[in-house]
């Protein structure tokens, strides 16, 4: 639809109805966009690819928002729309998706830890919260809420965060760009992916064929 700079938009937060959580909304020319997927600096090929195949393969209304340091991708939505769950862009995701999702986050902050030192780690967990605050994560703006997200087998707990497909996306993208950063290749993905093992067989596959629908296939090399 649209390839937009920061300037040409109005970037704000609209609390839902029903959540109460702040739902980031894009604002340009009188329309409405939810925030679908983040891209880092580097994407910009698979930011571009990704619009391109919800405009012109899957007929979606969203514009891409190229910023210096990263790429966004929204989707137009009606206010009023936030008052249904599920609808729009913001897709809430399988508890299950949440928990993989959780276990490759932990998978990636352990292997920090156990190879760089716990000075490492500690920065590494100051960086996800800046992720989890910038971008509205529900359930992961206290100290207490991160500690738990990064420490508690999220198999166990009886209260995975209400998190929508979005929130997933923006983690993975930053996960992988945090675990480049801190180790200078990509070789901590395939230790990661191990801890999908955890997973029961059935729950595992969905959540990779659901990766695989996006570029965070590519990344994770789930391919």
């Amino acid at each position: 639809m649209f390839i937009l700079k920061r300037q040409d938009v109005e970037i704000t937060g609209v609390q839902h109805p029903k959540t109460g959580q702040q739902v980031p909304v894009l604002k340009y020319q009188g329309q409405t966009f939810r925030l679908i997927s983040v891209f880092n600096a580097q994407q910009a090929e698979e930011a571009r690819t990704f619009w391109r195949d919800l405009t012109d393969n899957r007929g979606k209304a969203c514009v891409l928002l190229e910023e210096p340091d990263r790429y966004s991708v929204w989707g137009k939505v009606r206010i009023e729309q936030l008052s249904e769950e599920g609808s729009g862009s913001g897709v809430a995701a399988a508890p299950s998706f949440t928990q993989a999702a959780l276990l490759l986050l932990q998978a990636v902050y352990f292997d920090i830890e156990d190879l760089l030192g716990n000075r490492q780690a500690s920065a590494f967990e100051k960086e996800i919260a800046k992720v989890f605050q910038q971008w509205n994560f529900p359930k992961a703006t206290s100290a207490d809420e991160i500690g738990n997200l990064l420490e508690r087998d999220p198999l166990e707990s009886t209260q995975v965060p209400p998190w929508q497909e979005h929130h997933l996306n923006t983690l993975l993208q930053e996960l992988h760009r945090l675990g480049k950063e801190y180790f200078g290749n990509p070789t901590f993905v395939e230790r990661a992916i191990d801890a999908l093992q955890d997973l029961p067989e059935t729950e595992r596959e969905q959540f990779i064929n659901w990766m695989n629908q996006s570029p965070l296939g590519k990344l994770w090399a789930t391919a």
